[in-house]
């Protein structure tokens, strides 16, 4: 058997210049290697080299007019990564930084996101080069129906279901949904994050957040600690920040930062009550910048900054990947931050993630922000069902599932009486995955 520096290099030889995929390949593997290493029959069956190739990918031209009635161009991409354990489950991404490479590794992380929640669920991921910010809503719906015309030939309420992500809400899940539904002159549960008049679950957009703040729960209680009485920082402040900071406040705690592109800014007294609904405006305007915020309530902004310099007890990174680097590891650990979790996907560099596992305790993305897909599959249920949940129910599903990830995590990262939350969630969902494939014959 290969040892696991050439097996990397097998994997980046085979996927030249996919930085991103490389790093969540490589994090991934080196966690999980000893259990791979044990088990001949993983290596016999090669699991691992199935597991870092997706089933399929899918690359296509978007084509739409924009308001000037010029004609412009956009590449949409769809990765179905692996369906052992169910259709392929994962959002749609519009950015100008997607690209295939961030596309394979959020799907890889997908499938073991997907897997630890213990719904049936596969992983996959997609989305397009496509920025909406500053395009008018007939612009983005002639671009979503474009999109999406390409995009039914390959997803479907057993195949493959869809969700938002980053650039994707409900607005444009409705054009996507819309379009799909004309195509295919069917009303079907194929996508999630829809709205709850029309198939949608009560407390989606939450979701991502409320299930972090409850794995973090989980996590404080292993370490005979609550989260009543404690200072966050936060990062972002979209869905997953909003939702976050809304429960922390009810649980509570205190959360004194958010950030955007612009910089972050900090909130002695905490951000909740009317400020949480000022968080929505900001959110809807466009701007994609929290200085206004500073200047509505007199906090402080930091212009370039970001939240981790600020002395806080727990940091939960709610933006975007690598959002978190060494030095700024090296400074929440300095300042006195116990806890760090990871409700973005890969929010810490290598590095980074390396001093936190070391020096306190951590958690990645896989496990602390499965929330989200959580509750969309959980719409999927309701779909299928032809029925709609109470809030009050799908939350309590939601805090079940996130403690079944607690349970998981440390069932497979106890060490030396602590939990290795990075072993844990990948051997975890690693090992489900795999049992699955090995069932499934070579497929």
């Amino acid at each position: 058997m290969a040892d696991f520096n050439s097996f990397m290099n097998q994997v980046i030889a085979r996927n030249p210049g996919e930085r991103e995929f490389h790093q969540a390949v490589k994090e991934f593997v080196e966690s999980i290697w000893t259990v791979y290493e044990s088990n001949p029959r993983y290596q016999e069956a090669k699991i691992l080299e199935r597991l870092t190739e997706p089933e399929r990918v899918v690359m296509f031209r978007v084509p739409w007019i924009d308001d000037r009635g010029d004609v412009q161009i956009n590449r949409g991409y769809r990765v179905e990564f692996n369906s052992a354990l169910g259709p392929y489950k994962g959002g749609l991404r519009f950015h100008p930084s997607v690209t295939l490479s961030v596309l394979k590794f959020l799907g890889f992380e997908q499938t073991f996101k997907n897997s630890l929640t213990t719904l049936p669920m596969g992983g996959g991921k997609g989305g397009s080069d496509f920025s909406p910010k500053g395009k008018s809503d007939n612009e983005i719906m002639r671009f979503c129906q474009s999109f999406m015309t390409e995009l039914s030939r390959h997803i479907g309420p057993s195949t493959d279901v869809p969700a938002g992500d980053i650039g994707v809400g409900g607005r444009e899940i409705g054009y996507l949904f819309g379009q799909y539904k004309r195509i295919k002159n069917e009303f079907t549960g194929v996508l999630t994050g829809k709205g709850v008049m029309w198939g949608g679950s009560l407390i989606r957009p939450e979701a991502t957040g409320f299930g972090a703040v409850y794995f973090v729960q989980h996590m404080l209680k292993e370490m005979n600690k609550d989260i009543e009485g404690h200072c966050f920082a936060i990062s972002g402040f979209g869905n997953v920040a909003w939702g976050a900071i809304l429960k922390i406040n009810e649980l509570g705690g205190k959360v004194v930062t958010i950030s955007g592109p612009d910089g972050y800014v900090y909130d002695e007294e905490g951000i909740s009550g009317d400020k949480l609904d000022y968080l929505l405006e900001l959110r809807l305007s466009n701007n994609d910048i929290v200085e206004p915020y500073a200047n509505e309530y007199g906090a402080t902004f930091f212009p370039g900054k970001r939240p981790w310099i600020q002395p806080v007890d727990i940091a939960i990174p709610c933006a975007c990947e690598n959002e978190l680097s060494e030095d700024d590891a090296k400074t929440l650990v300095d300042n006195g931050c116990f806890l760090v979790a990871e409700a973005s996907n890969m929010g810490c560099t290598a590095e980074a993630a390396e001093i936190l596992r070391n020096k306190i305790v951590y958690a990645p993305g896989k496990a602390v922000n499965a929330g989200g897909v959580a509750v969309s599959g959980l719409e999927m249920t309701q779909n299928s069902m032809r029925l709609s949940w109470t809030r009050s129910e799908v939350d309590e599903r939601l805090h079940q599932i996130m403690g079944f990830i607690h349970d998981t995590c440390s069932k497979y990262g106890a060490k030396s009486g602590k939990v290795d939350y990075v072993v844990g969630a990948n051997v975890g969902g690693f090992v489900k995955v795999a049992e699955a494939v090995m069932a499934q014959g070579v497929v």
